[in-house]
């Protein structure tokens, strides 16, 4: 796809077999939320919603902020209206206190943190075009370039179709509601699938419009970029234009 990287060596985090089901947060992994950083700032994001909430929560709000800093002026002429902000969406209440109690600290209670807007919604069981999946009841107002998908835990979902449900060991993670968003996202948008391989091939089964897509195995990643060929408008090129125009600082 169209995205530029930073390539970095992956700190990789021991599972167990079975051990699916997070009790608590796992320690940072500084050199793959580097590369988060750097996946925001090499290609430009205006606003991020993440599912799933922590330490990247962090990164992806410092990204914003250096990149507010340096193209606050230019962001302002295109049609954006959450420039820099992250939308934080979080299904587990455990990591939802978490995260609100860690940016209402001392260390980060600046204003980085002010343009995180955190969001908790419950994760029920659905049926999408047919297909067993799972969708929160409620999202975040926004219109992102850069889809972050961590969450939710497979265990935390309500209620079951047909008896059917991901809280099972041998299940696993299947959200749609980016699906249901697909109409709105504007070309060249971002999504980053963490892990998740058949949520990841769910998507790619499902999607309509034109993405591009891409397997990343050394970090168990999927990467779409959405890449149309029919711009949305005048207001959408100058977008493209922002994103594709290189800099000294932040060339790829």
């Amino acid at each position: 796809p169209n995205v530029r990287y930073c390539f970095c060596k992956a700190l990789c985090h021991e599972q167990k077999i079975n051990e699916l089901e997070m009790k608590k947060p796992f320690k940072p992994e500084l050199e793959d939320l580097y590369r988060l950083y750097q996946f925001v700032v090499l290609n430009k994001r205006t606003t991020i919603l993440e599912f799933g909430s922590g330490w990247s929560s962090i990164i992806f709000a410092i990204a914003l902020n250096d990149l507010k800093k340096k193209y606050n002026m230019e962001v302002k002429k295109l049609r954006r209206n959450n420039p820099f902000e992250l939308f934080v969406l979080e299904n587990e209440k455990k990591f939802f206190k978490k995260i609100k109690s860690k940016l209402k600290g001392k260390k980060y209670k600046n204003k980085i943190t002010k343009s995180i807007k955190l969001h908790f919604s419950d994760v029920q069981m659905t049926n999408y075009n047919g297909h067993f999946a799972t969708e929160y009841k409620s999202l975040p107002l926004c219109n992102p370039d850069f889809i972050y998908l961590d969450g939710p835990g497979q265990f935390k979902v309500k209620g079951n179709v047909n008896g059917i449900t991901t809280a099972h060991y041998d299940m696993m993670p299947m959200v749609c509601d980016i699906l249901k968003f697909e109409y709105f996202f504007v070309p060249g948008t971002i999504i980053v699938v963490d892990g998740r391989s058949a949520n990841a091939q769910f998507l790619r089964d499902n999607f309509k419009r034109k993405w591009e897509y891409q397997n990343d195995k050394l970090y168990d990643q999927h990467i779409f970029y959405l890449n149309n060929d029919n711009s949305l408008g005048k207001y959408n090129d100058r977008q493209l234009q922002f994103y594709s125009r290189k800099t000294n600082k932040f060339r790829n």
